[in-house]
């Protein structure tokens, strides 16, 4: 019996205004315990699909069902709790430390006016070790570079403890040392069950760590499937509108114009 996706969607089309068309006819099915990746040029739709599959931004058109219910029958709460969200940037309006910017990933589990208990507090600091940041969980997050920042952003996704866990560009401001810490963090989440997906506009980031891959070009669906069967060059070139290759070396792929 094939596994069922945890996450589905059929015909979405989205406009932010009457005449301009952000998605157009989206339809696929993601696996549970899988990672993601999908790539696309700037303006393709990226954001603003991961945005429909969150729920803030309303479909004109097209159904999203999550572990088999339709998105529409979940409270805020409930969809709290199944995905996570990791924007590319994200003002922060109050002095808070990293521990307590952290913390506010387990709002989900706490009343209205419920403070974060041990096993909240045991949870985030988890998930700082896990990102490297623990030694600086007394930090106040406005002094945080802007991969420091993205780092603390993706560790109170992961406090959060989502069964989705959505990424837009998780490693565009990062160096090359928390960019490999990043990825393994994300094999490591699917590997406990967690279902990955993330956008980028890098196809050597798709290629070294996801399982599938989704092609898009402004706004629509250009193939999509198993990351080798996918990531071609005929693909990549349809997809960045320029010619491009697809080389490999020491068993991966690598992407090149």
């Amino acid at each position: 019996m094939s596994t069922p996706p945890i996450l589905s969607l059929d015909d979405l089309h989205f406009a932010y205004e009457a005449h301009s068309q952000v998605l157009r006819g989206v339809s696929l099915d993601i696996l549970p315990g899988t990672i993601t990746a999908i790539l696309g040029p700037n303006g393709a739709g990226k954001t603003t699909l991961l945005r429909v599959i969150l729920g803030l931004l309303k479909p004109q058109r097209g159904a999203i069902r999550l572990e088999g219910r339709p998105q529409k029958s979940f409270s805020r709460r409930e969809m709290s709790r199944l995905i996570g969200l990791v924007p590319q940037s994200e003002y922060i309006p109050f002095d808070f430390s990293v521990l307590e910017f952290v913390l506010l990933g387990r709002a989900p589990y706490l009343g209205p006016l419920d403070m974060p208990r041990e096993q909240d507090r045991d949870i985030a600091l988890d998930a700082l070790r896990a990102i490297g940041l623990e030694h600086l969980r007394e930090r106040a997050t406005p002094s945080l570079s802007g991969g420091e920042r993205q780092l603390a952003m993706i560790a109170r996704a992961l406090a959060q403890q989502p069964r989705v866990l959505l990424l837009d560009e998780p490693t565009a401001h990062l160096d090359l040392s928390n960019r490999d810490r990043v990825l393994n963090v994300l094999r490591a989440q699917a590997r406990l069950g967690v279902t990955v997906v993330f956008t980028t506009h890098d196809p050597n980031l798709a290629a070294a760590i996801a399982d599938y891959v989704i092609l898009m070009r402004q706004g629509a669906l250009l193939a999509a499937g198993a990351l080798e069967s996918t990531l071609t060059a005929e693909n990549l070139s349809a997809t960045y509108g320029i010619p491009v290759r697809v080389l490999r070396m020491d068993g991966q792929l690598f992407v090149t114009a």
